[in-house]
């Protein structure tokens, strides 16, 4: 009996590689339910992306015009009738939480859809195997190529040249796409065009060009296998209920060739309905098989699915020999029992649960905010003045904001200290005991407010200070609060 090598026995070689070389993937083309839903979801996602910055909204006169838009130089993000202001980057706060909540439930009831469906990795990977084959024909065409690489002939140099120019286009309007989200898609494409926009502009193309002409061209399911994180997290986040891509192993098995599982089932033995006919494999976009199990590479987009099902439906065979399953009903079925799913289970409850709170009080939070704030802030140096006739000034910086699209005028209204006054620096108004000034619409307009009030009526050292803004046409209200302090 042989003896088994231990760890600190095997001989290492310390020339050898770090790490496995890149195994080049031919993924077959397959046509089915799932390849269907993958072409749907790519048509949508990539249709929103390139075409929204052109979609317009009317926000008035001197607004900007388009529909989704990041006002880096205004710091505005506008989304359709939302528009946020750099204080109310909470929204983003929440919604960043409602996607994570989001990619967890998803997990829980469906493993890895993200990934398979419509993570940008995959999404762009595979359109570019689209036109991968459309030029250099299906898997066992380009494998055949690719072998003779070595005797390069000019249709097949044209070939190569097309393909890394189309590559290179869609690279090109994916880096193009994104800087139309940060400033008028129309003007920056006519500027772009004319070589008459900012330096930043041709810079990020550059950037995002190279970046998807080489994550989606080049490294592919590198990029989901060893760069991308969620396969681990997604791994401690699952559950045995959660339904993978899973080859039903109660069934398949034993493999063997259509040819003699006729034979074996003649004569009263088991054969099971996988044939072996790899094209699970040939068809999978990360080159594994998913016979073997649960792994790592697998990104759950249900290609092997389309595969098996295509070959089980020539040969007669009941379909879904790989389906979305679980080992739970595998041994469920091998026990003579019905499968059972369970989509709503106490997990799935509480993400649900989750994502619909958070959602309610951004919801709510939307809906209630107020389109007119104020800020304010006590001078330092001197924190207080005493005047020749005995009287106490406080100065203070009041930033005011009208988040409205129009102008509207507002009265300053200070309330704590005894027989106030209230004086705007700068700013004429027509009632001087209640200053009314005109707000600039979608602002931030700073003033520098005196308040003052007579000593003898107000002897304590700090005495808190409202400050009330009101909109004089709409009613609305903005208040602050700080204190007025005495020598």
């Amino acid at each position: 009996m042989n003896k088994p090598v231990l760890p600190t026995e095997m001989e290492y070689d310390d020339n050898g590689p770090l790490y496995v070389a890149q195994k080049k993937v031919y993924p077959q083309s397959v046509s089915g339910t799932f390849r269907r839903i993958k072409w749907g979801l790519m048509a949508f996602c990539l249709g929103v992306y390139y075409l929204l910055p052109f979609v317009r909204w009317n926000r008035g006169l001197g607004a900007p015009s388009q529909a989704v838009l990041i006002d880096l130089p205004n710091s505005r993000f506008y989304f359709f009738f939302i528009e946020l202001w750099p204080q109310e980057v909470y929204y983003f706060t929440g919604l960043l939480i409602v996607a994570a909540l989001t990619l967890f439930l998803m997990n829980s009831m469906g493993g890895r859809i993200w990934c398979g469906y419509l993570c940008p990795q995959t999404v762009w990977t595979d359109l570019f195997y689209a036109v991968e084959r459309l030029i250099e024909g299906d898997r066992r065409e380009r494998m055949r190529k690719d072998a003779a690489r070595g005797t390069l002939k000019l249709e097949r140099f044209a070939e190569i040249t097309l393909k890394h120019s189309i590559w290179l286009m869609i690279a090109w309007w994916t880096g193009g796409a994104w800087v139309l989200y940060f400033n008028d898609a129309p003007t920056l494409v006519k500027q772009l065009v004319t070589f008459q926009a900012p330096m930043l502009a041709y810079i990020w193309i550059g950037i995002l060009t190279a970046t998807t002409y080489v994550l989606a061209g080049f490294l592919r399911e590198q990029v989901c296998v060893y760069m991308c994180p969620w396969p681990r997290i997604q791994a401690a986040l699952t559950d045995e209920w959660a339904l993978n891509v899973t080859y039903k192993y109660d069934r398949g098995e034993k493999r063997t060739s259509l040819k003699k599982a006729i034979e074996l089932r003649a004569h009263g033995e088991t054969a099971g309905d996988c044939i072996d006919c790899y094209q699970c494999v040939a068809v999978c976009p990360t080159g594994i098989d998913i016979r073997n199990g649960p792994q790592l590479d697998c990104i759950q987009c249900g290609l092997c699915i389309d595969a098996c099902d295509t070959v089980m439906k020539k040969i007669g065979r009941e379909t879904r020999l790989i389906g979305y399953d679980n080992d739970i009903n595998i041994h469920r079925r091998q026990a003579g029992k019905p499968p059972v799913y369970r989509l709503v289970r106490p997990r799935t409850i509480v993400y649900s649960a989750m994502i619909a709170a958070v959602g309610a009080v951004m919801l709510y939070a939307m809906l209630t905010r107020s389109l007119l704030d104020v800020n304010v802030l006590h001078d330092r140096n001197p924190v207080a003045v005493r005047l020749s006739d005995g009287s106490v000034r406080n100065a203070f910086t009041v930033r005011l904001l009208n988040k409205r699209g129009f102008d509207r005028v507002i009265a300053i209204d200070v309330d704590g200290p005894a027989n106030v006054t209230v004086h705007v620096v700068g700013v004429d108004s027509v009632t001087p005991d209640r200053p009314m000034i005109i707000l600039a619409r979608d602002t931030t307009t700073e003033l520098r407010v005196l308040v003052t009030a007579p000593l003898e009526e107000n002897a304590e050292k700090s005495i808190p200070v409202k400050f009330r803004v009101t909109d004089i046409g709409l009613g609305e209200v903005a208040s602050a609060t700080d204190h007025f302090v005495t020598p």
